[in-house]
């Protein structure tokens, strides 16, 4: 048996486990969608969002990239955040980074990825140039890649704050809510590390006054 066989029958056999449990789950599954969170996490094969927050499908939409990065020009990302918050009516968004990231790790390197993993990882290294100072004092490597992981889930935070998309339903609808998180490989746990509301503050230079 080839290797990707073996999922075309696990597939079948989640199906038919699904079917014994509700007959109509399929049914019900096909016709609504409805989620209350959109999730923005690492494409880290051992980071899946269902499966960690023990939710089933249906009640997260997922959007995944190297690094859980929120760039102002990712038509992909801005296409997905648009539908979310626009058309699903999502309550909350969490971007969520992973302790031994290694998109966050390549970035505090110096080696040649070459062009298209190089420009991706560049704002990385600006999340670390950004904090350099807090950074640079921190001797243990190992903590300070911890760090970085933290530092560039804020950031990607406060990147999609300054979206007309996330303005305009703050302004208009009240919501949503965005969340940082950072889960633990070592142990499963996600750790919360910031916060942004409706009512939170953002530099100047990124609002939009005719929303």
């Amino acid at each position: 048996m080839k290797v990707y066989e073996k999922l075309l029958l696990e597939n079948k056999a989640w199906a038919k486990e699904k079917l014994q449990l509700d007959p109509s789950y399929f049914n019900k599954l096909a016709h609504s969608q409805s989620p209350e969170f959109l999730w923005i996490g690492c494409s880290d094969s051992r980071v899946p969002a269902n499966e960690i927050t023990n939710t089933q499908p249906g009640e997260i939409f997922v959007h995944r990239n190297i690094a859980n990065m929120v760039i102002h020009t990712d038509v992909n990302l801005l296409s997905v955040l648009e539908y979310a918050v626009t058309h699903l009516k999502v309550k909350h968004i969490i971007v969520c980074g992973h302790y031994g990231c290694g998109g966050v790790k390549a970035a505090m390197g110096n080696h040649d990825f070459k062009q298209v993993l190089n420009m991706w990882l560049r704002h990385i290294k600006d999340v670390f140039h950004l904090h350099r100072k807090e950074l640079n004092s921190i001797e243990d490597e190992n903590k300070k890649f911890d760090r970085l992981v933290e530092l560039n889930v804020q950031e990607q935070v406060l990147h999609l704050a300054k979206t007309s998309i996330i303005q305009r339903a703050w302004k208009h609808e009240q919501s949503p809510q965005i969340h940082g998180w950072v889960y633990g490989l070592n142990d499963g746990i996600i750790k919360p590390v910031c916060e942004l509301n409706p009512d939170s503050d953002i530099e100047d230079l990124y609002k939009y006054d005719d929303i």
